[in-house]
Order: C-alpha cells, then sequence, then structure tokens
C-alpha cells in the first residue's frame, strides 16, 4: 500500500514549477508519473520520496497537516530548490483546501471545536454538492445587496481576474490531453494571485479545474468529463466577469463562513449522511428541522477520510455539551440556546452555546411532515429558479418501487400521473452502504416507502436518497426497528431481509416499468454537449476538427429542425472560431489568442446549461411540450 503524499499549497507548486528551466518543464509529467509509489512516512510526519541514486525529496507538513511554505519541501540534489524531483513530488501531492491553509477552521468567533467543510472553499466532495443547508440565519435586519450597495472591484482584483481568463482560456485549449502540470501550474498561480485580491469564489473554481484536470489524466474512475466541463464553465464565467469589473456580489463573497447569533433554536433530527471529499477529509453531516420548516445541518468533517467518514456517524455532537451522537440526533432533537449559524444553515460550536437533547419527531408528523406533502414537481422547479440554493436543498416523497434499468433504481411518486424517477446512490464508495441498499430495495417491486434525498439537477428526474422510511398508511412498505425511528439513514444504516414485507404478503399491483426517453440524452442538445466535451477533452485542435468539410452543416441541421436555432448558431461559432489561424505581417500562420475561443466557448457552455435545466424540470413533470424536446431526431 503506497503512502499518501500530505496535500500541498497551490502558490508552492505553482513556484516550484515556474522555478524549472524549460528543458525541465517538458519533462516535469513524465517524472510527475508514478513518483509517489515508493513514497515512505517517517516517525515525524514527513514523506519521502527516492528519485535514482541521489536525490531524495522530503515533504514536511506543518500543524495543519499540508506543505504551505516552500520550505517544508526541500530534496538533496545539487539543483534544490530549482530541480525537477522537486517539482514532481509536489506535482504528485493532492492540493490543500482553502481551509487548511488558514490553518484554522471556520470564523465563529467563539467556536473553538468547528470543523472544516467538507468541501473546502468551494470544492465539491466525491459523492455531491457540499452538505449545506438552504436555511439563512434568522437575522431578519440583513438586506440584501442592492444597486447602490453592490461592491466596487479594485484594480487589483480586475487584474487577478484578467490573469486569471487568460490561464482558464490558456487551459481551455490546450484541454486534457495538453493539459498537464505546466499549464496546471499557471492556473494555480492565478488563484492564488486571485484569492490575495479577495476573489476566493474565484479561486476556488480555478482548483476544481486543476483538481479535474488531474483526474481526467490519470483516468481515475470517479472523473466525468461533464464534471470538468461544468467547472470550465463556471471559472470561465467567473473569471470573465469579474475582469469586466462587474462586481457580482456571488463572486465577490467570502468563501470562509461566518456566524451570526442565532438565538434559542428548538431542533428535530431528519436524516445523517457520510461526507467524503476528494482532498481527504470525511465526517459526517446532520441535517435538522426547526419547527417553522427551516433547514440547519451540523458538521463533524476532519481529515481522515474514508475511515472517518465511516465513524463519524456514531461520534458525539460537538454543540454545546450535547450528550448525543450524530446517530442520536438524526433521530433526536436539540434546544439550542445561544445558537450561532453561517450563512448556509450550519450550526457553530462557540463556547456561549448551550444545548439539552430532546425528543425526536417522527416524518409523519411535522415539522418532517411538510417536506413530504409538496409535490416533487414544484420542488425541483424552485430549486432550478434558485441555482445558489440548489446544490444542498434535500426533498421528500412517497413512492412505489417500479423495476430497475441499469444502475438506476426506478420509481414512480405516489400522486396521479407523477413520472418515473431514477435514484442514484448519493455516494458511489463501495465501502459505504448507499448501492447494496438501493439493490435491496430493487429486489422488491410494488415496494412503498418514503424517501428523502438531493435531487441531481444535471440529469433527468433523478433523485440521490439520503434516507427512507415506511409508507404512511402502506402494508406493502417497509418494517424498521423501533430505535431507528422511522427511518434508515442509507449512508449508514445497512437494510436486511427483516426491513421488509415477509415472503408471500401480496405486493399491489404496478404497471410495467420502463426507463422511457432521457430528455437529456435523447435531445439533439448532445450535439453541443459533444462538442465541448470534447473541445475539453481534446483541447482547441479537436474542435476545429468538426469546422472543416460538411460536418457542422450534418451535425446542427437536427437542432434547427427541433427549434433549437440559437443552440446550432453558437456551436457553429464555436466551431470556426476554433479553426480560425490569423497570419502575421509577413504572410506566416500565426497562433491565434484563445480568448476569442474561450468567449465562443463559454457562450456555447452558458446556452447549453440553460437549456439543460429547462429539459430537467420537464422531466419531473412530463407534458407534451417536454416530449416534443426529448423526441430523437
Amino acid at each position: 500500500m503506497s503512502t499518501e503524499l500530505p496535500p500541498v499549497a497551490p502558490e508552492v507548486l505553482a513556484g516550484a514549477v515556474e522555478n524549472l528551466t524549460a528543458r525541465l518543464r517538458k519533462k516535469l509529467d513524465a517524472a510527475i508519473a508514478g513518483c509517489a509509489d515508493g513514497a515512505t512516512r517517517g516517525p515525524d510526519g514527513s514523506v519521502t520520496l527516492r528519485f535514482g541514486e541521489d536525490a531524495v525529496v522530503t515533504l514536511t507538513p506543518g500543524p495543519g497537516g499540508a506543505v504551505t511554505t516552500a520550505e517544508q519541501a526541500t530534496c538533496t540534489c545539487l539543483l534544490a530548490p530549482r530541480c525537477l524531483h522537486r517539482a514532481a513530488a509536489l506535482g504528485a501531492a493532492p492540493l490543500a483546501d482553502a481551509d487548511a491553509l488558514a490553518g484554522a477552521p471556520a470564523p465563529d468567533p467563539e467556536d473553538t471545536a468547528a470543523a472544516p467543510d467538507a468541501a473546502g472553499a468551494g470544492e465539491r466532495p466525491e459523492a455531491g454538492p457540499a452538505p449545506a443547508g438552504p436555511a439563512q440565519a434568522p437575522d431578519h435586519d440583513r438586506a440584501e445587496p442592492g444597486p447602490q450597495d453592490a461592491p466596487t472591484l479594485t484594480p487589483a482584483q480586475r487584474t487577478a481576474a484578467t490573469a486569471l481568463w487568460h490561464a482558464a482560456a490558456e487551459a481551455l485549449a490546450a484541454g486534457v490531453v495538453a493539459g498537464g502540470a505546466v499549464v496546471q501550474a499557471e492556473l494555480l498561480r492565478a488563484a492564488h494571485t486571485a484569492r490575495l485580491a479577495g476573489l476566493p469564489r474565484a479561486e476556488a473554481a480555478a482548483l476544481r479545474v486543476v483538481r479535474g484536470l488531474r483526474a481526467a489524466r490519470e483516468q481515475r474512475t470517479a472523473h466525468r468529463l461533464g464534471d470538468l466541463t461544468g467547472a470550465f464553465r463556471e471559472l470561465l464565467h467567473a473569471a470573465g466577469v469579474l475582469a469586466s469589473g462587474t462586481a457580482d456580489p456571488a463572486l465577490t463573497a467570502a468563501a470562509r463562513r461566518t456566524y451570526t447569533p442565532g438565538g434559542s433554536l428548538q431542533v428535530h433530527g431528519l436524516c445523517r449522511e457520510p461526507v467524503l471529499s476528494a482532498t481527504g477529509y470525511g465526517g459526517v453531516v446532520t441535517h435538522v428541522l426547526v419547527p417553522d420548516g427551516s433547514r440547519y445541518t451540523v458538521s463533524d468533517v476532519r481529515p481522515g477520510g474514508l475511515a472517518r467518514a465511516r465513524g463519524a456517524g456514531r461520534a458525539p455532537v460537538a454543540l454545546g455539551g450535547a450528550t448525543l451522537d450524530h446517530a442520536g440526533l438524526s433521530r433526536g432533537g436539540l434546544r439550542i440556546v445561544g445558537a450561532t449559524v453561517s450563512p448556509e444553515g450550519r450550526l457553530g460550536a462557540g463556547r456561549g452555546v448551550r444545548a439539552t437533547p430532546l425528543a425526536g419527531a417522527p416524518w409523519t408528523g411535522e415539522p418532517a411532515a411538510r417536506l413530504f406533502a409538496r409535490p416533487a414537481a414544484e420542488a425541483v422547479a424552485e430549486l432550478l429558479a434558485d441555482p445558489e440554493g440548489s446544490e444542498s436543498a434535500l426533498i421528500g416523497l412517497d413512492v412505489a418501487v417500479a423495476g430497475v434499468a441499469g444502475d438506476h433504481l426506478l420509481v414512480r411518486e405516489l400522486r396521479p400521473d407523477a413520472p418515473l424517477l431514477r435514484l442514484l446512490p448519493a455516494h458511489p464508495h463501495p465501502e459505504l452502504p448507499h448501492t447494496e441498499n438501493l439493490r435491496r430495495i430493487a429486489s422488491h417491486p410494488g415496494l412503498r416507502l418514503r424517501v428523502l434525498g438531493r435531487p441531481d439537477l444535471d440529469r433527468a428526474a433523478t433523485l440521490r436518497p439520503l434516507a427512507v422510511g415506511p409508507a404512511p398508511g402502506e402494508t406493502y412498505t417497509l418494517r424498521l426497528p423501533e430505535e431507528w425511528a422511522g427511518r434508515a439513514d442509507l449512508g449508514y444504516d445497512r437494510l436486511q431481509g427483516e426491513n421488509f414485507p415477509p415472503p408471500g404478503t401480496p405486493a399491489p399491483e404496478a404497471a410495467p416499468a420502463a426507463a422511457g426517453p432521457d430528455p437529456l440524452a435523447d435531445s439533439p442538445l448532445w450535439r453541443v454537449r459533444r462538442l465541448l466535451e470534447s473541445g475539453v477533452a481534446g483541447g482547441r485542435r479537436a474542435v476545429a476538427e468538426s469546422a472543416r468539410g460538411t460536418a457542422p452543416r450534418t451535425a446542427y441541421g437536427p437542432l434547427r429542425r427541433a427549434g433549437l436555432g440559437a443552440a446550432a448558431d453558437l456551436a457553429t461559432a464555436l466551431a470556426a472560431e476554433a479553426d480560425r489561424r490569423p497570419r502575421d505581417v509577413f504572410g506566416r500562420l500565426a497562433d491565434p489568442s484563445p480568448d476569442g475561443y474561450a468567449w465562443a466557448w463559454l457562450a456555447a457552455a452558458t446556452h447549453l446549461a440553460a437549456a439543460e435545466r429547462c429539459l430537467v424540470a420537464a422531466s419531473w413533470t412530463p407534458s407534451p411540450e417536454a416530449a416534443a424536446l426529448a423526441a430523437p431526431v
């Protein structure tokens, strides 16, 4: 088993690459490959990597567990610190989260035991969105910034945003195939400059792109080209808007959370979920509700990876001296005095907070019952209208198991004319019980159950369930132990045979179910998606190939026939821009600036994202218009 390398601050890696000569930079990707296989950890926590006979690199992380200064990475060769070995060792290590670089957790002014968020500054965990609640802290005097209150960008911020735009455009033009360590280092340097200028959201977007490029080049199983495409879209949008001088409050807001007094709260557990991030953090997030239906979260996420994610489900709740663990809180409750709350709805554990246990509230009673009373289509439509809060929102619904299609569990909401929905594991890691629990549920067609989950807004009619329970008033449903309080957390509890109806119990009749059309997969918009993803994978050259000959006319004709003329025009313009080769004053072909290509790519990607969101909304509520858009052409 190989030794895990400590995370490295982006600016440390960027500086090491910048110090290399042009000749050594060409060798960097080859040097990184496999260099960590023989790493060993010393008794002081340092990690050593050997390069040949005479070169040994030592990475000595600081108190926060990350390499945050250049002096913490040393090499014994004569060229150090401007050597290939040191840069390769740093390039093989994971990138550190912003919370680890800060050396302290979230700034609750009275919090002495808070943990970093699962995803750091804007990074999403492997399994889905970063855990947070849509409920805002109950500060009724807080006003949304109006046009007169919008922050003004400083010259340093505009300069940093412009540099980040150019670095992102160069990375997009290179694509995964040419986006090696040198291209990534330029992005990291620009990201660090953005951080120093007070643009943490832009920095976080750049780090997501770099991590996506690494995952793609290393061909990790969890990598999805669509995720990297979305990361590029978010980065280019943020950098482009900021470089233009527009001070969007959403882009200039601080990444680290601040806490405000929340007064006294009475919270009731809803469910808990394991958190496992791509940067080595693991833990648990417990979702709770207050009587008015607002949702908050209590999290315990720290370095430790999978082992900590599995064990944290029964870790004590570090909140005001509460005697509950997270398993007890998810099925019980707390009365909190002196609560502190972040804008994302996270409850802080400051010194002035006091908490005493309360009896839990069943899903069939208030306040949880309101989550399940609303049609899923209405809830999803509201989430799609509010992109800022949609990634972390939960919805509840009563469903009947209809069948299986590939890796999807098909269910139908227990409402008239409801569409088929697809259930996917909230986290695909085989050591977590999400997938196995869904397999057991799938083996009981017709089973009625209550589901609480997070809509996957990148897929048609897809829900990632966090917890399930018996459907009220149904006989062919789950049978859970009394101590589970009517719910099973799919990331921690394992469903067994006794939790299902006994053999011989008559199942309700159900119409045969097929997966049916997938609006996203069957719509001709897939042609634009393929063009954008081919650009991310193969760079500008791959997109340019599609502009030659009669390919554009034959490829985008179906888009126009389906009434998607704007998508066809944007895709055609992107292909033409990718193939544009200017000439210098002597008539020789010159390399074009990546800026025009990046703008054309961003325009097509933004239009596609909006169109796909419309299709996702339609997939939750079947209609003739949705069927027409989704029809193959």
